[in-house]
């Protein structure tokens, strides 16, 4: 009897331990515990990374992630993509579910022929005027580092009808995106893929059936150099083509895996990891029907322009802009979210802000990279990428990479936590859907 007992008490000392690890430790300043969407409990079960997610337009949340089999990332073997949706703008969730299975296997040793080793780095789009939803993924069995013209990086494009709960099978897209660079002052690239997360789609600008949608892709150059460019689609991702001059990118080296996002005047900012913080270039449109116009000059923010800090780390998030009232004065006006781990190192998950109260604050790179107004910690724990996007309800819905459990690099699990704009900067700004976006461009031109 003393035996049995011993050993049934094993399995709920682990459980308990689980347990306290989980509520552990959410101090002063980081509000709410997380909800585990998708769930990496010891170093032992196969790791979940990636987050991405969209808002569909009945006010459904659909996220999704990696589930690794191969415990790396794309390219390196099996992967399958994961999906959970919610109704209630995240008070529940229905049930873990497979969009696409890869099968892990390495056709004749040729990359070309595995696209069905694995779907992973997923980032996804829901269209503001239908059911549909769009998701983007590197597919295969080749790596980014060992890719080549010959032998690329595989892009898959999956859709849904009906608000993310059944899919269609993946089609590859890749030449869509590399042949556009072949004649190009950087091509032909070896390598590419699109920032995951959250795709973009236009506020401001649509053209024929759907708003334009916007996405940033990492390119390795014919150099070896790490170089962004922004991708857009009139046709909901039926056909892309690079914004603006193809012979430079507008962030030509130094960048990492890059975000998107439209300013309040319309202009396009895109957002890329680096180490310390993030390179930010603005696209000026000249005609926005047309997707012309130009890039700026790239301008780095972090510790040294009182920008985003990325303290000993270099790592994807994410970028929003949201319309607020400043509640010192009753100020309408818009803000600006950026998402990293503060560090030092990959953790701390948490938001910069800024208030984009004047032409000063975002006219040009330089001027948008520097004085952030402040920041909120998401987390305490060791904790990676991140991205987020606006509930039905107006507040932030966040899903971030978090090692919930105590693994100790065996694996994440994706969290998701929704803030107001007022938990974000301590009751500075209030979200307003009620602002005037004419009056308040026409304040800038004073």
């Amino acid at each position: 009897m003393k035996i049995r007992q011993t050993i049934l008490a094993v399995p709920l000392l682990l459980i308990a331990a689980i347990m306290l690890v989980a509520s552990d430790i959410y101090k002063d300043g980081v509000s709410k515990k997380p909800f585990d969407l998708f769930r990496t409990y010891t170093s032992e079960a196969i790791p979940y990374r990636i987050p991405a997610i969209a808002k569909t337009i009945d006010g459904s949340l659909v996220a999704v992630a990696d589930y690794r089999f191969c415990r790396a990332d794309i390219g390196y073997g099996h992967i399958d993509l994961h999906c959970r949706i919610s109704e209630d703008n995240g008070k529940s969730w229905g049930e873990v579910f497979t969009i696409v299975e890869g099968d892990g296997k390495k056709i004749d040793n040729n990359p070309n022929l595995s696209l069905n080793a694995g779907y992973g780095d997923p980032c996804i789009v829901a269209d503001s005027e239908s059911n549909r939803v769009l998701l983007i993924c590197v597919c295969g069995y080749q790596t980014y580092f060992g890719a080549s013209r010959e032998y690329p990086n595989q892009v898959a494009r999956l859709y849904s009808e009906d608000g993310g709960r059944t899919w269609s099978a993946p089609e590859v897209i890749t030449e869509q995106f590399y042949a556009p660079l072949d004649n190009s002052a950087v091509g032909p690239i070896k390598s590419m893929f699109i920032g995951s997360g959250r795709i973009h789609q236009s506020r401001y600008t649509k053209v024929g059936d759907y708003y334009r949608l916007y996405a940033c892709m990492l390119a390795r150059d014919k150099d070896n150099n790490f170089c962004n460019f922004v991708v857009y689609s009139d046709d909901f991702g039926k056909n892309w083509n690079i914004l603006g001059d193809t012979n430079t990118a507008p962030v030509p080296a130094g960048g990492d895996e890059p975000k998107t996002e439209e300013l309040p005047d319309g202009s396009l900012l895109l957002s890329s990891r680096c180490g310390g913080g993030r390179l930010y270039n603005i696209f000026e449109f000249s005609n926005a029907a047309l997707a012309q116009g130009t890039w700026g000059k790239h301008a780095f923010s972090g510790e040294a322009n009182n920008g985003v800090t990325a303290l000993s780390n270099s790592c994807n998030g994410e970028v929003l802009v949201l319309p607020v009232k400043r509640n010192s004065d009753k100020k309408d006006m818009y803000i600006l979210l950026q998402s990293l781990p503060f560090g030092k190192g990959r953790t701390n998950v948490g938001i910069y802000y800024k208030e984009l109260a004047a032409a000063e604050d975002f006219d040009t790179p330089e001027n948008l990279a520097r004085d952030w107004d402040g920041r909120f910690q998401v987390t305490y724990k060791a904790s990676a990428y991140s991205t987020m996007i606006q509930q039905q309800d107006g507040t932030i819905a966040f899903v971030y990479e978090e090692d919930t459990y105590g693994t100790n690099g065996g694996g994440y699990t994706i969290a998701y936590k929704n803030f107001s704009i007022d938990e974000i900067t301590n009751g500075k700004y209030s979200y307003n859907s009620k602002v005037n976006r004419k009056k308040y461009l026409k304040s800038l031109k004073k």
